[in-house]
């Protein structure tokens, strides 16, 4: 399965924006590719930048970093419910509320990295485990139509996103 393959209708005309910026691979690679190329860049920060805003109420990289992995865990969630045929609707979540009380400041760089890398590897047992008609179940998510490929190309497309601002506001 590809991003390429995924259709409309398989997600929110939202999430648009973050397939766009997925590569058209092959998922598994997607995701192993993703994930080096994300620890490769974000240990290239400068310590010293990791806990700057550059402007009020904006998040610091640690935060960034701690919301992929936040994200990247109720995506798996949300395609996990799907895959398995629950037509529970699933509630959305307000990103912002999570930030202050993940205090992801208080963690190294390492400490993040760790939990993105051990995030990731859950993240590819998951769907490795999921045949074609899992992956292209669609269930209710935030009151939306989601597959379960949609989310993972989704989370691919989110943390590239993410890393596109930290280079052009951060760096």
């Amino acid at each position: 399965m590809r991003r390429s393959d995924i259709l409309d209708k398989e997600y929110h005309p939202y999430y648009k924006q973050y397939l766009d910026l997925t590569p058209d691979e092959e998922y598994a690679r997607a995701l192993s590719k993703s994930a080096d190329d994300i620890v490769a860049f974000l240990s290239s920060i400068p310590t010293d930048l990791l806990e700057y805003r550059y402007d009020k109420g904006k998040w610091t990289i640690k935060e960034i970093i701690q919301h992929l992995i936040d994200t990247e865990r109720i995506f798996c969630y949300r395609a996990l419910r799907i895959a398995r045929k629950d037509l529970t609707p699933i509630s959305g979540y307000e990103q912002d509320d999570y930030v202050v009380p993940s205090k992801a400041n208080r963690l190294t760089l390492e400490q993040l990295l760790d939990d993105y890398k051990a995030t990731r590897a859950c993240t590819i047992s998951l769907y490795r485990s999921m045949d074609e008609e899992m992956l292209c179940q669609i269930g209710n998510a935030n009151g939306n139509g989601m597959s379960a490929r949609a989310a993972l190309f989704v989370m691919v497309g989110h943390e590239i996103h993410h890393c596109n601002v930290i280079r052009e506001r951060y760096l």
